[in-house]
């Protein structure tokens, strides 16, 4: 039974980080322009999808000890990225400060001409600015509920793997 119990959690894991990183594609596709720290925050899942395939791997051929190692790797990937993630949706609440390079405020061009200037060359994209709120939460919120969600399952399954 624990076998197929890690198989499950570790396809559970898969398949939500991967609907995870495609959502997040999927709204950028649709004219949500992620900013700075949006795009820093895919990258735990670039390095966790393809890991949550591997323990698939080992869960399904049973190689308990890769297995745990597998799990143990994804579970501290996920509980960076919650953190991450909380820490954006902070920013984006205003609990405190973001990077200056995407938070902060605006500086005044000398001129109109300068403004001008200005727009035509830099496009930047707040980080203290959530693009869109789902049930309340912004996209970073999400990704901290979602990444929690994903060390905790990660967590259990080495936990199992182990056993």
């Amino acid at each position: 039974m624990p076998a197929r119990a890690t198989f499950r959690i570790s396809l559970a894991i898969l398949l939500i980080a991967a609907g995870s990183i495609a959502s997040a594609w999927i709204f950028e596709a649709a004219g949500y322009a992620p900013c700075e720290l949006c795009l820093k925050e895919r990258l735990p899942y670039y390095v966790g999808v393809p890991l949550a395939g591997v323990a698939v791997y080992c869960a399904a051929t049973s190689r308990n000890a890769a297995l745990a190692a597998a799990f143990a790797g994804l579970s501290f990937i996920f509980a960076a990225s919650a953190g991450f993630g909380a820490y954006h949706a902070g920013v984006e609440w205003g609990f405190w400060p973001g990077p200056t390079d995407c938070t902060g405020p605006l500086d005044h061009a000398a001129s109109v001409k300068d403004f001008l200037a200005e727009l035509q060359r830099v496009k930047v994209i707040r980080c203290d600015a959530a693009a869109i709120r789902i049930v309340g939460l912004s996209l970073a919120g999400w990704n901290a509920v979602i990444s929690t969600g994903l060390a905790l399952l990660a967590f259990v399954g080495a936990s199992e793997a182990r056993r």
